[in-house]
């Protein structure tokens, strides 16, 4: 089941799209705390899709692939690296990702992004699954040349627009063995399997909670596959993350 957050003539409204359907059945309240079908349906063509979710903060996870490393020359951390996003960098399908004067160099990282479901601390590997409500595209947008030159990377990948999210939550997904892909104007310029992770979702999120609590809506980005991009004005960027779809922004001063 693919759970949304859509815009429909005046109002945002949560809606669960069945697998086969064309249709959100619109929900009443949140995903959260036992979602109640409301009885109307609204052709999917028909809306304008948000942000799945409106996180308190996105844990990210630096490094998580050996040839990611390795193509930067870094070493792979011997324990995962995170680093945070503010709620305010999260924006959805669709919405522009801004250019900023401050950076000369902008890249867009595609990413596997799991999204919380109940409130998550001191949570073993082995139960790891309970706490997922399900799966969706991420961007981690890096202003590269800022995160080399900072020793903190606040500015660099915690700017307004950094995290692109959707373009729906995928409920029933094994994430052990996805295909992720970023597209820039159609062309291919990363590629990996989640198979292929140092880190695995499980134990991801047991290391996140032994220090961090996560909160309903949370979503931790498991790292990007190998490849350099970088972005120019009008740049289309697609990320497609197998079972799930594709997450589509465009680049814009």
């Amino acid at each position: 089941m693919r759970l949304v957050r859509f815009r429909f003539g005046d109002r945002i409204a949560t809606g669960a799209v069945e697998d086969g359907s064309d249709d959100v059945q619109v929900l009443q309240g949140t995903f959260f705390e036992d979602p109640v079908p409301t009885g109307e349906r609204v052709p999917l063509d028909d809306v304008r899709l948000l942000a799945p979710v409106l996180p308190s903060k996105v844990a990210c996870v630096g490094r998580n692939y050996v040839a990611h490393a390795e193509e930067w020359g870094l070493d792979v951390p011997e324990e995962p690296l995170v680093f945070l996003k503010p709620s305010t960098a999260v924006i959805g399908p669709g919405e522009p990702i801004r250019l900023l004067p401050i950076s000369q160099r902008v890249d867009p990282e595609g990413e596997l992004g799991v999204v919380i479901g109940r409130i998550a601390r001191d949570v073993r590997a082995e139960d790891a699954y309970k706490f997922i409500l399900g799966y969706t595209c991420g961007n981690d947008v890096t202003l590269r040349d800022l995160q080399k030159s900072d020793n903190q990377w606040a500015r660099a990948k915690g700017f307004d627009g950094s995290c692109p999210l959707g373009p729906w939550i995928q409920t029933e997904l094994d994430p052990n063995d996805l295909r992720v892909e970023t597209r820039v104007n159609g062309e291919v310029r990363q590629g990996g399997q989640t198979s292929e992770m140092v880190f695995g979702v499980a134990t991801l999120l047991e290391f996140i909670t032994t220090f961090m609590t996560l909160l309903p809506g949370d979503v931790i980005l498991t790292g990007t596959p190998p490849g350099k991009v970088t972005l120019a004005p009008g740049d289309r960027v697609e990320i497609e993350v197998e079972g799930i779809g594709v997450l589509a922004n465009e680049a814009m001063e």
